[in-house]
């Protein structure tokens, strides 16, 4: 794929994924000084979802569909969706607003749970290949 396509998936997958991000914050936004559960959640997800995507395209050299699907999904829409700028934002707000023990767990948990969460999937994806390859 040429590199204006591959721009083209990093950039729809983008606003996709910043679309449902978006759509979720605002259906259920933090309140001041509270715990901003939406993002959290929304990080964790896609860090879970980031580790499925990556382990199962290691089966493979990064050519062709691979990626593809690593540029349009892992960049762009699992990017787009994830989001490191209302994260930062929001432990900044609870600092702010004198909600000191959110304030340093928040960035803490959402970091050692987004990489747990990234950790076991791709540790799911291998269980699942090697018992796939073996029956």
């Amino acid at each position: 794929m040429s590199r204006v396509g591959n721009l083209a998936l990093i950039v729809v997958g983008g606003m996709l994924g910043t679309a449902a991000r978006a759509s979720l914050e605002a259906a259920a936004p933090a309140a001041v000084g509270q715990w901003p559960w939406t993002t959290f959640w929304i990080n964790i997800c896609g860090s879970l979802l980031l580790g499925m995507l990556l382990e199962v395209l290691a089966a493979g050299d990064d050519v062709g569909w691979r990626h593809s699907m690593r540029l349009g999904v892992g960049t762009g829409l699992l990017g787009g969706f994830t989001t490191y700028s209302a994260f930062s934002v929001e432990t900044v707000g609870l600092l702010h607003a004198g909600a000191w023990a959110s304030g340093l767990g928040y960035p803490v948990a959402s970091v050692l749970i987004g990489i747990a969460s990234a950790v076991v999937a791709m540790v799911v994806v291998r269980k699942l290949r090697a018992l796939r390859t073996a029956s």
